[in-house]
């Protein structure tokens, strides 16, 4: 159970509104939020669920600031949305049959994965290159690709947003801003499923999201502003060492 002491919970806040602002400038919130709840007392899984939805606030407050950007993108965002909404399902599924020893044996690789992913961020970006504007989409490839990373999302989530904008860049050919709104709208599509699902069936610690849910809204709100004035490669490598410690200190403790 979450461990309730003015430190702890002073704690969560602080990282609630750190963790908005770093989506707001690179991604990977999340990936401090996690071990945040690890560290006031949660086990790993109810740390992951409790992740996931205390996340859907900001989610939210990206689509809204970037509603002009999917204008016209109406039957991508159908066809992407419909196969996230199933992945996202299966993914939630797997989280809850499967016993909890292997979410507790695959957790760390997921979290040392996802910090991979955020270190690569910047080089897959230059491989990429920029996408050109009124070109077909690789429909036959992205639908698949969308959809495992929504299974990933629903299952741990940790640098969805990453893994989204990457598959996005490679296979829709549009204008990056454009693209990244609609990395937003499919992460709140994700989101909203796990919230569903998770919000019956999973051990939610609601006290956790009661706090972290308006503090990461908050933070990506003024991490939009007051981020702009930081590198975002400082950012990028303080979550992805964090990422890598907690990682590495997860597979010390099996």
């Amino acid at each position: 159970m979450l461990q309730v002491t003015p430190g702890g919970l002073t704690f969560l806040l602080v990282a609630g509104l750190v963790a908005g602002a770093v989506n707001a400038v690179a991604g990977g919130g999340s990936l401090l939020v996690f071990p945040a709840l690890l560290a006031v007392g949660l086990p790993p899984l109810n740390a992951n669920v409790t992740n996931s939805i205390a996340q859907w606030p900001g989610y939210l407050g990206n689509v809204a600031g970037q509603r002009r950007e999917l204008v016209g993108q109406g039957r991508r965002i159908v066809l992407t949305s419909a196969v996230a909404v199933v992945g996202a399902a299966v993914g939630c599924v797997l989280l809850l049959l499967l016993p909890q020893s292997v979410f507790d044996a695959v957790v760390p690789v997921l979290v040392l994965l996802a910090s991979v992913v955020m270190a690569l961020g910047p080089w897959l970006k230059r491989k990429i290159g920029s996408p050109e504007e009124g070109a077909g989409d690789r429909m036959g490839v992205l639908l698949p690709a969308v959809f495992l990373a929504a299974v990933y999302g629903g299952y741990f989530g940790g640098a969805l947003g990453v893994i989204l904008i990457s598959t996005l860049s490679l296979l829709a050919h549009d204008r990056l801003v454009r693209l990244n709104a609609l990395k937003g709208l499919l992460s709140l599509v994700v989101a909203t499923v796990t919230v569903l699902v998770f919000s019956l069936r999973a051990p939610v610690d609601w006290l956790a999201v009661a706090l972290l849910a308006p503090t990461t809204l908050v933070g990506g709100f003024l991490g939009a502003r007051v981020a702009r004035r930081l590198p975002e490669n400082v950012l990028r490598w303080c979550v992805v060492l964090l990422g890598v410690a907690v990682g590495i200190w997860l597979l010390v403790e099996q």
